[in-house]
């Protein structure tokens, strides 16, 4: 299972919030290059990048701080928030993305969610399925579409999809444990599908359970910025996995 920290940016700094609530809004370091940097040298090879910015303003924003990372670090950066157009999605590759996330807009939007997956390929587009009560939440999390998970999933799979980031949003900056059961289920009903968990890992120990259930991945971040996990920790995970 692949370790994949987070970074969620609000005005170019590295910034968490709590179930997605901007007013919740804690800033851990003005520098997120420095973030990035740290985790590159506990042998960390991916990064999950946020541009909170982009998605309250349902275009890219954060960009500049992307290509600062990609060109500084090695690290493979999936980027989303805010990605809405063809530009935006252009924008996020050229500067060093190497995966976007689509999440309101393969909802809004499923025409052109499907041109990207169509002209990118699917190693490159990952849906993202945040959800509360297993409802699909759109525009920053602030409004339910009505769509059930897992068949939004499974919709998805069928027209290409093979990485999705779910994302329990009341589990989200809790730090009260990964949603487990949710994720069995799904990958029950959609056992080849690469389901990449976030939210809600407290410990090292929702680490290892999620890589028991057959996660893909695990987005871990307030639980490094809150000290909850050390960088040694998720070292020797990967070192021994």
């Amino acid at each position: 299972m692949r370790i994949i920290p987070a970074i969620d940016i609000i005005e170019g700094k590295c910034v968490r919030l709590t179930k997605g609530d901007y007013e919740t809004k804690k800033i851990y370091n003005e520098n997120p290059i420095e973030v990035a940097k740290q985790f590159q040298d506990s042998g960390i090879e991916y990064l999950h990048l946020v541009d909170l910015d982009g998605a309250k303003a349902s275009k890219i924003v954060n960009y500049k701080v992307l290509e600062t990372i990609a060109s500084k670090t090695s690290l493979k950066i999936d980027f989303g928030g805010g990605l809405k157009s063809d530009d935006d999605l252009r924008i996020a590759f050229n500067s060093g993305a190497k995966q976007v996330t689509g999440g309101s807009i393969a909802v809004k939007n499923a025409s052109i969610f499907q041109n990207w997956i169509d002209t990118y390929g699917s190693q490159r587009i990952i849906l993202g399925a945040d959800a509360n009560n297993e409802k699909i939440a759109v525009n920053g999390w602030q409004e339910d579409s009505g769509l059930d998970l897992i068949p939004f999933i499974v919709n998805y799979q069928k027209k290409g999809i093979k990485y999705v980031i779910c994302t329990d949003i009341a589990k989200d900056g809790m730090l009260e444990g990964a949603s487990s059961d949710l994720y069995k289920r799904i990958l029950t009903r959609i056992p080849d599908i690469n389901l990449i968990a976030s939210g809600g890992v407290s410990n090292v120990n929702d680490i290892h359970e999620l890589n028991a259930i057959g996660c893909d991945g695990a987005i871990i971040g307030k639980a490094i910025y809150e000290n909850k996990i050390s960088l040694r920790e998720l070292e020797q995970f990967i070192i021994n996995n």
